[in-house]
């Protein structure tokens, strides 16, 4: 048996350059152990394809928002883009009814203020059905073009030209006449020439030739 046997821990001798030495020896095999480099190397890769993933993911959705269900593409024009929003589908039967979809396939660019199903919901009962038939395609048309302004005009330029103007802005529209831009808040809000006024509910959604803005109401000229 030991002669340390009996003899409590603390009394035993200390043997510092022996600690050293196997601390040093620890270190040493640490250092020299590829699976521990192989390992963090591993893992700051993975972490770094997280992270880039992650920022492509928020670039993706940023250029292509959601509207009605479906991924708005930047690279496609404003009716491939409209005929796959299930709140646009009145608005999209009123353009194919007036004639309008070649004009809006066109090169631009164009802003349109986009009114959803509900918008065309609180117009008065049967109004829409009267609005498609071939003999009002004239009156539809104008109504349809009434929504739209030449130009890409975002809503960061809306709100310079509202801020400009003293709180308003004027908006010539691709039928002549004019809408009027305010905002009440952080919103943009038009008011048509019956003084009617529609909100705007979803801002900028890219379009190869121009720019959408949905809104919540339909513009009467």
């Amino acid at each position: 048996m030991s002669n340390h046997a009996n003899v409590p821990r603390a009394a035993l001798p200390s043997n510092p350059s022996g600690t050293a030495r196997y601390v040093g020896i620890f270190r040493k095999n640490k250092h020299r152990n590829p699976m521990n480099k192989t390992l963090r190397l591993t893992v700051l890769a993975a972490a770094c394809a997280l992270t880039t993933l992650s920022a492509s993911r928020l670039a993706v959705a940023a250029e292509n928002p959601m509207v009605g269900g479906a991924p708005m593409y930047a690279n496609k024009d404003i009716i491939d883009n409209a005929v796959n929003s299930k709140d646009h589908t009145t608005l999209v039967a009123a353009v194919k009814a007036a004639g309008l979809v070649e004009t809006l396939k066109g090169k631009g660019p164009f802003t349109v203020f986009a009114p959803t199903n509900e918008a065309f919901n609180k117009l008065p009962a049967g109004t829409v059905d009267t609005l498609v038939k071939p003999e009002n395609k004239e009156k539809l048309t104008k109504i349809l073009t009434y929504h739209v302004v030449p130009g890409d005009y975002t809503a960061a330029k809306i709100v310079d030209a509202i801020k400009a103007g003293g709180g308003k802005a004027k908006m010539k529209t691709v039928n002549g006449e004019t809408l009027t831009a305010t905002m009440s808040g952080s919103m943009v809000h038009l008011t048509d020439a019956k003084g009617g006024m529609a909100m705007v509910t979803i801002a900028d959604v890219k379009q190869s030739n121009g720019v959408i803005h949905v809104i919540d109401t339909v513009l009467m000229p």
